[in-house]
């Protein structure tokens, strides 16, 4: 199935590591950098170098340079690109929408279906092996071959923009905006129901219980991750509502998960309900309206449109937008015209 896939795309938070370092009272002065390096495994100078100058290590709270003097009973947090599980890549000639490249960044617009990164059963046709054709290199940090570049990721149904590290001085800097949560990223999605005005969904979000493909939202901290997601009406059709959303947060599922918690899943969403009819008539004309969408878009409905970053060379703030895909646009207007015949009593 589908969704024991997209759960293999964790959330963002879990593509850092986010390290505390105590300082031992007895610990004599010592460069930050080399005090990092004796400190964190599988690392390079340059990479931690990388961390410092991105703003990234923090002493006591506050922003030092590499050549800061550690001290006893200083703390020490670090924020860098979490090397993942050890996966051979192979390059594989596939077509990608790209939407902006520099040296440092590239913008990719990726296609409903097109599953991120290799993983269980998926070691080909991924987003990655396509970035690595057409790439000469990734930043490749110790252990990450199985996911070079990414520092963030989408659902494999899901469609729209993901941002790619180009190197790891870019990586770094781009990790910490999203452990920041300071990435604005807006997405569209069709839910089912008649949302009555725009509000924020939060909660815990965590393994579902009942179900392991899938994530549900609890008040409980110990059995998820905080998460946020605010969410604006645009159009109201009836039976179903379109929505902005946008992330604070970027756990598995979240939008999915959020918008079911609140009795609105996602327009065709199999694995939260979404793909059989939640609001409506029991006219078969009407049944059959609905099977005609799904037909059209086997997916939830749901489009990553727009993404800004400080671009981590200009330190300008960049801002992209993607229209919606066709399919969604289909299935849109679709909806559109059944809602106006049904305002006319047609």
């Amino acid at each position: 199935m589908a969704e024991e896939l997209d759960l293999q795309e964790q959330d963002e938070r879990e593509l850092f590591e986010h390290l505390k370092i105590e300082v031992d009272k007895k610990q004599a002065l010592l460069r930050l950098d080399k005090f990092l390096m004796n400190r964190i495994e599988n690392t390079s100078r340059n990479r931690i170098q990388n961390a410092i100058d991105a703003e990234s290590v923090l002493v006591n709270g506050k922003i030092v340079k590499a050549s800061y003097k550690v001290k006893p009973l200083d703390v020490i947090t670090v924020v860098l690109p979490d090397p993942p599980r050890d996966t051979e890549v192979y390059p594989e000639n596939i077509p990608l929408d790209i939407v902006y490249e520099d040296d440092d960044v590239l913008l990719v617009n990726k296609e409903a279906g097109m599953v991120v990164h290799p993983g269980y059963n998926n070691y080909t046709g991924t987003l990655v092996n396509a970035l690595t054709y057409h790439l000469n290199q990734l930043p490749t940090l110790p252990g990450n071959t199985g996911r070079p570049g990414l520092v963030h990721r989408i659902d494999k149904d899901t469609s729209g923009l993901l941002v790619i590290a180009k190197n790891e001085w870019a990586m770094t800097f781009l990790a910490k905006q999203f452990f920041d949560h300071t990435i604005n990223r807006k997405y569209i999605a069709l839910v089912w129901g008649d949302v009555a005005e725009d509000g924020t969904v939060s909660g815990y979000i965590g393994r579902s219980v009942k179900d392991r493909r899938v994530m549900d939202v609890y008040d409980d901290p110990d059995k998820g991750k905080w998460s946020v997601t605010h969410y604006k009406v645009l159009e109201r059709l009836n039976y179903v509502t379109l929505l902005e959303c946008q992330l604070e947060t970027g756990r598995t599922h979240q939008i999915r998960a959020h918008m079911k918690s609140i009795g609105h899943p996602l327009f065709s969403d199999e694995a939260y309900g979404g793909d059989k009819i939640r609001k409506g008539t029991v006219f078969a004309k009407y049944k059959q309206f609905v099977q005609n969408c799904f037909d059209i878009l086997p997916r939830q409905a749901l489009h990553a449109q727009s993404l800004g970053f400080v671009h981590p060379r200009t330190k300008e703030m960049m801002y992209f937008e993607t229209p919606l895909t066709d399919d969604f646009v289909q299935v849109l207007e679709k909806w559109r015209s059944y809602s106006s015949a049904e305002g006319l009593g047609i």
